[in-house]
């Protein structure tokens, strides 16, 4: 989930939509959702991206592919002010 910092303008928040839908393509992605907070509470993150993965090693792959740190470094952070972050393993 992301915070937008406060300077962020609404060309910066559609490049990072259009990263993550990008990042959706790669081939180690099982599924990928992304969107901007329904704006039901105040205290709420502002977007939330939602990866899922058939393996630890998969998410490895996409977490440390090339393309996507430098999506992290050069679309991401610029654009936001705070991150929280969860990974979880589902045996469902």
């Amino acid at each position: 989930m992301f915070k937008w910092a406060d300077d962020a303008s609404d060309e910066a928040k559609a490049a990072v939509a259009a990263g993550l839908d990008e990042l959706a393509k790669m081939d180690c992605v099982g599924s990928f959702k992304h969107g901007a907070d329904a704006g039901l509470r105040d205290d709420n993150y502002d977007y939330v991206a939602v990866g899922d993965f058939d393996s630890i090693a998969a998410y490895r792959t996409y977490a440390t592919d090339p393309g996507h740190l430098e999506m992290i470094a050069n679309v991401i952070r610029p654009a936001i002010s705070s991150r929280v972050a969860v990974q979880y393993h589902y045996d469902g």
